[in-house]
């Protein structure tokens, strides 16, 4: 009864990645690489190819669905790693393959990966 109340809960349905393992992850073919920012926020700066969801929107899942093959894999990603978290459980339970970068786009940036503005 104390695991369930104190951190029993399900294990994610998803990955979260180091910084280089993203970046290969993403160099996949087929791979679907999406900034779950916000709008403003991704024309500031985004890592190249990715596509722009926004997470905090209310027609998320819609756009989504609307957008995405379920049989290839989802990349994602946000500013520090939190709300890539929030669109991934919520992708995942919706029979996507999800991977998330664990410390975001300031992590990437940081990192000296490459950045498109």
């Amino acid at each position: 009864m104390f695991a369930t109340l104190f951190g029993g809960q399900p294990k994610e349905n998803f990955k979260s990645l180091t910084i280089n393992e993203f970046s290969t992850f993403i160099a996949q073919p087929n791979v679907q690489l999406v900034d779950v920012r916000t709008p403003a926020e991704y024309a500031e700066g985004h890592i190249a190819n990715s596509s722009n969801i926004d997470v905090m929107s209310q027609d998320f899942s819609q756009v989504a669905d609307s957008t995405l093959v379920k049989d290839q894999p989802v990349a994602l990603y946000c500013r520090s790693g939190k709300r890539s978290k929030h669109a991934a459980e919520i992708l995942s339970s919706k029979g996507y393959h999800v991977v998330e970068l664990d410390n975001g786009f300031i992590g990437w940036a940081s990192d000296g990966k490459p950045i498109v503005k």
